[in-house]
This record gives structure tokens, sequence and C-alpha cells, in this order.
């Protein structure tokens, strides 16, 4: 089952099988402006969803990642600590943050589908 699910704080988390890779929208990247740092989490770290697990930094603000799922790091996108500016280029492909595995599926549940965080964007823009 591959399908992406987003938040309503602009994290998504991309699933396939067991694994999520996660990062931030389009919008969010946008809202940011020019990304210049982020700081991600350990691989091996247990996340807690809702919780912070990462910083991203811009021209104009610091935001906090929450992440969107419980789980255990497993990879980080380590380009984006030379590269930042990769959450802008491509914030859905080679911009991700970090992949994780999820330890409750059923946790996506509570998440917007693609359908349904497009309706959201319009409340919020």
């Amino acid at each position: 089952m591959n399908a992406t699910y987003y938040t309503r704080t602009h994290e998504y988390v991309r699933l396939e099988g067991e694994t999520g890779t996660i990062g931030i929208t389009d919008f969010a990247q946008t809202q940011l402006g020019d990304v210049v740092f982020v700081e991600l989490p350990p691989i091996g770290a247990t996340l807690t969803k809702g919780a912070e697990a990462a910083t991203v930094e811009s021209v104009k603000a610091a935001a906090e990642v929450n992440a969107p799922v419980s789980g255990e790091v497993m990879a980080v996108n380590s380009e984006l600590t030379q590269s930042p500016s990769l959450v802008n280029e491509d914030p859905l492909g080679r911009g991700w943050f970090w992949q994780l595995r999820i330890f409750d599926v059923s946790e996506l549940d509570t998440l917007l589908d693609e359908e349904a965080y497009q309706e959201f964007l319009k409340t919020v823009s």
C-alpha cells in the first residue's frame, strides 16, 4: 500500500509498506521561504506522533517539524545538511527529512489524504 498522508501542520508521510518517508509540504516550504538549515532526528530515535522531531530554519523563520506518526527513525536525508535548499526545490521528493518504521499504521487514519489536504489548504491560504 503506497499512499501519502498530510497533517494540518503541513508535514507529510508517504507510506511504502511499513516505512514512512516524512517531510514538509510544498505549502510549508513556500511559507517558510528559502531554507538555510535543517536539523534531523538521530537514526534509531523513537518518535511520538505529534512531538517535535526536527527543525527547519529559513531566512524568514525557524519552525519545528512534528512526527505525523509514531515510529523508529530508520534513515535521514543527509543531503539536506549540505543542500537544505532541496526542501524548497523538491519538498515531496529529494527534500524528504527522515524515514521511519511505523509502529501503528492506524495512526494514519487521523491524517488527511491528498484531496482532504487540498480542501484544508483553501481554509488557510
